[in-house]
């Protein structure tokens, strides 16, 4: 099975899956969607951002993760057309990402209260 992606006038079709036999599912992705997506990850940029400058003390680090771990799920679902796959695939990442975020700030709370 081969995985494919092109640009076509209705968006972005992908990844389409091409079998033995020839055939290709095709996921679309609208330019609206994925303009949509893009701007929420460059707000969650300058959020990244202003939370850097603020005085959080040890929630800063946790307020960063969790931004970061929205980032990912936005990246992985949309550009990467994890979303388009099914339910068990979308739900297994972002479970993924936001246990590895809690463990990560239970670490940096656990080296801030050392």
């Amino acid at each position: 099975m081969m995985l494919i992606m092109r640009v076509s006038h209705r968006g972005i079709e992908g990844p389409g899956r091409l079998d033995v036999t020839g055939s290709q599912k095709k996921y679309t992705h609208p330019y609206r969607a994925l303009a949509l997506v893009l701007a929420a990850v460059l707000c969650l940029t300058a959020v990244t951002v202003a939370v850097s400058y603020l005085d959080l003390g040890a929630f800063k680090i946790t307020a960063a993760l969790t931004i970061a771990a929205a980032k990912a799920t936005l990246v992985l679902l949309f550009f990467m057309g994890i979303g388009k796959t099914g339910k068990a695939i979308p739900i297994t990442f972002i479970t993924t990402i936001v246990i590895l975020a809690v463990f990560i700030g239970l670490l940096f709370f656990d080296i801030a209260y050392r």
